[in-house]
């Protein structure tokens, strides 16, 4: 049984597009989303102008879309969530999120929401380098740098993603309530932090993707600015997400060199019956004892707290859910 065609349930999308002075191609995107697609009866575009200093809203408007503006420009997470917000607010039960640049083909929208719509997945993203063949010719460094992120995304929550930095994805109504990100810069890798913390089912799609080489991103100008402030984004979330893993991992990591020097300090005693000579192993194997207590302590702490978070986000939800 096909579970597209086959449900009585007819949903509403909203196709959500943050922008940042994207006049030259903002019209053409949105005139590209597919208008009807199989058991979507409303679909909707949202332009989110994130302070651009150019025609983007105008463009936008003449195309058809709805506009929502930030009087400056707040960063790619906050415009994220604007849209994550009026999807909410105006009960939509899909919301697919493009960039508006053209790098990605609004027809393959179709491709993100199936999943979605069978039940299959609470978030789909498009991948881009999942399928080999879909790879895009990008600078090596940028190469490189996406498939480092994805790993170490993937090692933080356990499940494999070939693309954690995609910004192409379609999410369901719930997922949209169970939502809580704190990050302005960007969002895409809080996101998978977010939701498997929750145990959401997130898919991968492969997509093709045109890159543009002598474009200037519009997230950041340096791709060491990007790295810094991705790093601090995914710090902060796996900290208070998995605040155990976290804690205790520093712990750990002070434990393990603090055993091997008193191992040191009380075989010299034994061979010697003196501890002269050795006193810095016994001090230096004393305070890292310490700081690892410290830091198993602040992890029990954490997850006290972390209880105290899930229990607000819980009825944080239900308040979305029953607005």
């Amino acid at each position: 049984m096909d579970p597209i065609q086959d449900s009585p349930q007819q949903f509403r999308l909203l196709v959500a597009i943050p922008c940042l002075n994207e006049a030259m191609t903002i019209g053409q995107v949105v005139k590209e989303v597919p208008a009807s697609m199989p058991a979507v009866d409303r679909v909707d575009v949202l332009v989110i102008d994130d302070g651009s200093s150019d025609n983007t809203t105008s463009e936008a408007q003449s195309a058809g879309a709805k506009v929502l503006r930030h009087p400056r420009n707040r960063g790619v997470g906050s415009a994220f969530q604007s849209a994550v917000n009026y999807a909410v607010e105006h009960g939509y039960d899909i919301m697919v999120n493009i960039d508006g640049d053209g790098q990605f083909n609004p027809q393959d929208i179709p491709k993100l929401v199936a999943p979605v719509i069978a039940f299959e997945a609470d978030m789909v993203t498009a991948s881009r380098f999942i399928d080999s063949s879909f790879t895009p010719e990008m600078a090596k460094v940028k190469l490189i740098g996406n498939h480092m992120m994805s790993y170490l995304v993937s090692s933080l929550v356990r499940q494999k993603f070939a693309d954690v930095s995609c910004g192409f994805r379609c999410y369901s109504r719930e997922s949209l309530l169970k939502l809580n990100l704190h990050g302005a810069f960007t969002y895409t890798q809080e996101t998978f932090l977010d939701f498997a913390a929750q145990r959401m089912e997130i898919k991968e799609v492969p997509i093709k993707v045109v890159y543009f080489a002598e474009r200037k991103s519009r997230v950041a100008g340096s791709i060491f600015k990007y790295a810094i402030n991705t790093a601090k984004i995914i710090f902060r979330g796996y900290r208070d997400y998995f605040p155990l893993r976290f804690f205790w991992a520093i712990a750990a990591f002070f434990a393990f060199p603090a055993t091997l020097l008193a191992i040191v300090f009380f075989l010299h005693y034994l061979l010697t019956k003196t501890f002269s000579g050795f006193l810095f192993a016994g001090f230096g194997s004393a305070f890292m004892f310490m700081m690892a207590t410290v830091f198993f302590v602040l992890g029990i702490v954490a997850d006290m707290l972390d209880r105290i978070r899930t229990n607000q986000e819980r009825i944080l939800y239900f308040l979305k859910k029953n607005r």
